[in-house]
């Protein structure tokens, strides 16, 4: 069973009121064309997850599609799916966790990398990390896609081919760093993009750790140890990257993506998994064993 588990779509009750961006090249809202575009790409099972400009809504626009995922999860046993929470509003986001959780059909959640300039490793996040802790929810961290208005990222792309996983390396950092990840050891964090820049950097921030008083507010424990209980999908484009992304954070814990309907999708993905050598027991894990037991574990029984 090979999972896709970085698929986008904008739910058919939303689509009147939205446009999708010109970056999609692919079926955005009809879940059979995902499934039939999935199926040439040789995926069998696909995890959809909302637009992420579509996570900024109220808590209606989140119920909504909540309530649409769910119905085509239902509908389709080739689907799993995230849904969304107001997470501008804590108190208000954990009641839909919670209520998400409860109806045992999404896995999770998808969340931005920050709300309103604000990272996840803030103090008002705290109340939904532990909510998502105890429900045993999914959380897919997804860049804004926006994050930074430095002129520069208006350049040659930069925006999304440098400042997309930027935002993922930040925010990862900042939960690492704040101690979410070693104050809830059951969290289920999935990062967008391969984790950005965050593995490369974990030996900076373990030597910032050593010795800064700063970085050693919040963390008792090795920032590679918060590091290592993060989840990463394979949207790096690169099997020699993805080999190394796996040999750190082992195939277990390294999950298939596309990042489908984007152009900077990867459009061959099950291929540069197998084009990174990482051995059979490896490969298996990432094209779809890792992720086919997260989300069994993420659906509570």
């Amino acid at each position: 069973m090979i999972v896709d588990v970085h698929c986008h779509v904008i739910v058919a009750e939303l689509r009147p009121h939205v446009s999708p961006p010109p970056a999609a090249v692919g079926e955005f809202v009809d879940p059979d064309g995902i499934l039939a575009e999935a199926e040439r790409a040789g995926i069998d099972r696909v995890v959809l997850s909302p637009w992420v400009q579509l996570l900024a809504g109220d808590h209606e626009q989140c119920r909504i599609q909540n309530d649409a995922l769910a119905e085509m999860v239902l509908a389709e046993p080739r689907l799993s799916a995230f849904g969304a929470v107001p997470l501008q509003d804590p108190p208000v986001a954990v009641k839909e966790l919670r209520e998400v959780m409860e109806a045992k059909v999404l896995a999770g959640v998808e969340v931005p990398s920050s709300v309103g300039g604000v990272y996840l490793g803030d103090d008002r996040f705290a109340p939904f990390w532990a909510a998502a802790e105890e429900t045993g929810a999914v959380v897919f961290i997804h860049p804004t896609t926006r994050g930074f208005d430095a002129p520069v990222f208006g350049d040659y792309y930069l925006w999304n081919t440098v400042g997309n996983p930027f935002e993922t390396t930040i925010t990862a950092a900042h939960m690492v760093m704040a101690g979410v990840m070693e104050r809830h050891p059951g969290l289920r964090v999935v990062l967008a993009h391969g984790g950005g820049a965050l593995p490369a950097l974990r030996g900076r921030l373990r030597h910032c750790w050593s010795f800064q008083p700063q970085a050693r507010e919040r963390l008792r424990e090795d920032p590679e140890e918060s590091i290592a209980r993060m989840y990463f999908d394979t949207v790096t484009h690169d099997p020699a990257v993805l080999r190394a992304l796996v040999e750190f954070a082992g195939g277990d814990h390294v999950l298939l993506g596309t990042d489908h309907p984007f152009d900077m999708a990867d459009p061959h993905a099950v291929a540069t998994v197998r084009a990174a050598g990482l051995g059979a027991r490896a490969e298996r894990a990432v094209l779809g064993g890792a992720a086919t037991q997260l989300l069994e574990r993420g659906v509570r029984t």
